[in-house]
């Protein structure tokens, strides 16, 4: 897709940059859609546990097939649609038995292509799902299950890809896009090819209203704040105050930078070999 640059008459225009949606010119399919309530980052007591959301344009939730179980049945590409709830674009399949679903399009799929999902080899073509044991090494992938038939769960961003490294046993390693080196189920399935919308990285948004359009709210630094508000605030100048306090922090008093996050306790954690910081992965 192209990147569509405006003439800067004001000042939210100088820098913003959009894209020219290559996208067939039709309503989602109705069948496939389903409503989709906002939360405004609150859970089920009303109190927010995520903060800076809200607002946001109405979207409706298309329905995608990550989990390709329609084995053998060719398809046929209808249409590539736009998704306001992910930053891929997603193609509309019509498979031979008259049924619809919608998948992650991937890059160099057109209207009028045909794929296929199997559990044995299949050619390399953008959109053909296969087992993870019936890839060749060095070959470009997206829509990773962790579990065998649980559904594709890595690799689904714009313009993202893995890349199959070697077979050991009954797993493969493989190369995520943030560099992380794992080890996957052989009997996992995933899509040959690349995540298409590769412009999607480019998009600058320009003004603050856009991002209010997205569902984003502002945010606030808590070096500006009162020491009664957050735990970085206050001191003379620049500065982090809250008694000398050095490292940032949330309001809560959690480190805000450079502190692990992920689990110990997941399952999937000893499967990795090399982190994406280029690490070894301590088990």
């Amino acid at each position: 897709m192209a990147i569509k640059k405006f003439r800067p008459v004001t000042p939210t225009l100088r820098f913003a940059q959009t894209q020219v949606k290559e996208v067939t010119d039709k309503r989602p399919e109705k069948g496939l859609t389903t409503s989709k309530s906002k939360t405004a980052g609150r859970n089920c007591y009303g109190r927010v546990t995520s903060r800076r959301r809200g607002g946001g344009h109405k979207q409706l939730y298309r329905i995608i097939d990550f989990k390709r179980t329609k084995l053998d049945i060719p398809a046929k590409v209808q249409a590539i649609e736009y998704d306001p709830n992910r930053s891929a674009n997603i193609a509309l399949l019509a498979y031979a038995d008259g049924e619809k679903k919608y998948i992650l399009a991937p890059n160099g799929l057109k209207v009028g292509d045909k794929v296929v999902s199997s559990s044995g080899p299949l050619e390399f073509n953008p959109g053909n799902s296969v087992l993870l044991k019936d890839m060749i090494p060095n070959m470009k992938f997206h829509a990773i299950e962790l579990v065998p038939g649980k559904g594709a769960q890595m690799a689904r961003a714009a313009g993202n890809a893995a890349e199959l490294i070697s077979h050991e046993g009954e797993n493969a390693v493989i190369k995520l896009p943030s560099g992380e080196i794992r080890m996957v189920n052989n009997k996992c399935r995933v899509t040959v090819g690349m995540v298409g919308n590769l412009e999607h990285q480019n998009i600058v948004v320009g003004k603050a209203g856009r991002s209010r359009w997205l569902g984003k709210r502002p945010r606030v630094r808590g070096v500006v704040m009162n020491p009664v508000d957050h735990p970085n605030g206050g001191g003379e100048a620049k500065s982090k105050g809250g008694g000398g306090r050095q490292m940032l922090v949330s309001p809560w008093g959690q480190l805000a930078k450079g502190f692990p996050t992920r689990s110990k306790s997941k399952q999937s954690n000893n499967f990795i070999l090399v982190r994406k910081n280029g690490k070894k992965f301590k088990k």
